[in-house]
């Protein structure tokens, strides 16, 4: 009580002695402050080894500057997560945050440390010397409180710090948002990449088309092969249509086309026509048809471009509208493309058709196509009509000489066969002729043994055991 009472009234070195003799060391601590004896107040308080000790030696010695003592002070404090947030708030309330950040480095290796040291160490870093954050993070993310430090992050407007946080805490959702809202300083593609694939929300994909068609547009092609295998390539052509920039993902579209969606390959068509590309056009058509051909050949079948009328054309063809794809065709006098539709259409009617109208044109070398391309489908009668009725002989001669060709290759199988089958009948007839004895003896008298004889002959019903009543 003297003690206190003196210490209350300022008589510092007469409580010193008081406390001195009841070795009352959190007190004595205190009046050492007061004396401004710095190394005997730590002294005190490393017997006491009380908190709120260490607290008021320390903040004394913060005040007194006296930074060396009051770094030894906080080393007991920082290792109480209760009493770091004080700690911090003192120096900084000072402004003395480089020696706050040099204590707690040395927090760090102290032997009782725990998370708070290092997140507390990163919000520093983060408020005053924010070169040093992202080096620190990838030192220590596995000691940090990361919910704690984005917070600090996003209120220092640390936004790629953050979604470093946000990645390595499986956060990649918010990692993406973060990038997409904070791009300037946020984007990095390689991180990008990494978390877009990784996402729950997968409305995140088709934002993050948007994005990167605004802000990366060179690299949307790029980002749409990483999500090639998740996202919905219908809704994907919907949504980059309605930005009408859909031909900037042509590359992509490219890749994805062998599976067939209709979305891609109407997009790539629409693509291609518009760029008057038509080998790639023909080349999509043919390979890929889920697509509204009959709407895009009747598009293009008063076209003004030849090449779209022959696309028309093709496209009848694949819908098996062979007809209206010779009509046009002819129309355009495209005869190799009639002769080819014809061809796969395997209709006699047809075939002779075209014909008959070549023979009109008295087209000599179109005869002659058309006899060599359509061969199986054109009777030979026909052909020597045409070929009689328009002087054209010479020029379907090279038919009936494949025709007489084939005609007796048929007979020389027909005679071979024969000659096979009689072969085989003859062959037949020998070895029955040719049968043992026994054999035919068998077939005809079944009862019949070769080797025992006759077998024997059961007699009729009653006579067994006895002669029949009448015989005696």
């Amino acid at each position: 009580m003297c003690g206190d009472r003196c210490f209350d009234d300022k008589l510092y070195e007469a409580a010193e002695i008081l406390f001195k003799r009841v070795s009352n060391n959190q007190k004595l601590a205190q009046v050492y402050v007061m004396l401004k004896k710095y190394q005997m107040a730590f002294d005190a308080a490393k017997k006491a080894d009380v908190p709120k000790v260490w607290k008021a030696v320390c903040f004394a010695c913060v005040r007194a500057k006296e930074f060396n003592m009051a770094a030894l002070c906080g080393q007991y404090i920082i290792i109480h997560p209760d009493h770091l947030e004080d700690l911090g708030n003192f120096y900084e309330k000072f402004g003395y945050t480089n020696e706050l950040i040099s204590l707690l480095e040395q927090g760090m290796n102290l032997e009782r440390t725990h998370n708070g040291i290092y997140t507390d160490l990163g919000i520093c870093y983060c408020k005053y010397q924010p070169k040093r954050l992202m080096d620190f993070i990838r030192a220590y993310s596995g000691k940090l409180q990361i919910p704690k430090l984005v917070r600090a992050c996003e209120q220092y407007q640390m936004w790629y710090e953050a979604v470093y946080l946000h990645s390595i805490y499986e956060q990649q959702d918010q990692a993406i948002i973060t990038m997409i809202e904070h791009s300037p300083s946020a984007w990095r593609h390689d991180t990008f990449s990494q978390n877009i694939v990784l996402v729950a929300n997968h409305d995140l994909w088709y934002k993050a088309m948007l994005f990167y068609l605004e802000e990366e547009p060179m690299l949307l092609n790029d980002l749409l092969k990483l999500l090639a295998q998740k996202i919905d390539l219908t809704r994907t052509v919907s949504t980059m249509k309605k930005t009408g920039h859909v031909a900037l993902i042509t590359p992509f579209l490219e890749s994805v086309q062998n599976q067939n969606v209709s979305a891609v390959n109407e997009a790539l068509n629409e693509i291609y026509l518009e760029n008057e590309d038509f080998e790639k056009l023909r080349q999509s058509i043919k390979e890929f048809d889920s697509f509204e051909s009959v709407d895009l050949a009747a598009g293009l079948e008063n076209h003004e471009l030849l090449e779209c009328r022959r696309i028309a054309s093709l496209l009848y063809r694949k819908n098996k509208k062979y007809q209206k794809s010779i009509d046009l065709s002819k129309k355009d006098e495209l005869y190799k493309d009639a002769m080819e539709t014809v061809a796969e259409s395997r209709d006699p009617v047809l075939a002779e058709d075209l014909l008959r109208h070549l023979m009109t044109m008295q087209d000599k070398e179109l005869v002659a196509a058309m006899l060599y391309n359509c061969y199986e489908l054109i009777k030979p009668d026909v052909a020597m009509e045409i070929g009689w009725r328009s002087g054209l002989q010479e020029f379907v001669m090279p038919f009936f000489i494949q025709f007489v060709r084939d005609i007796s290759s048929k007979v020389d199988t027909v005679q071979k066969t024969t000659h096979d089958i009689k072969k085989k009948e003859e062959t037949k007839a020998e070895e029955e002729a040719n049968r043992p004895l026994d054999m035919d003896m068998n077939m005809m008298f079944p009862g019949m043994n070769a080797n025992t004889g006759p077998a024997a002959i059961m007699p009729p019903p009653g006579m067994m055991g006895g002669m029949q009543p009448g015989l005696n």
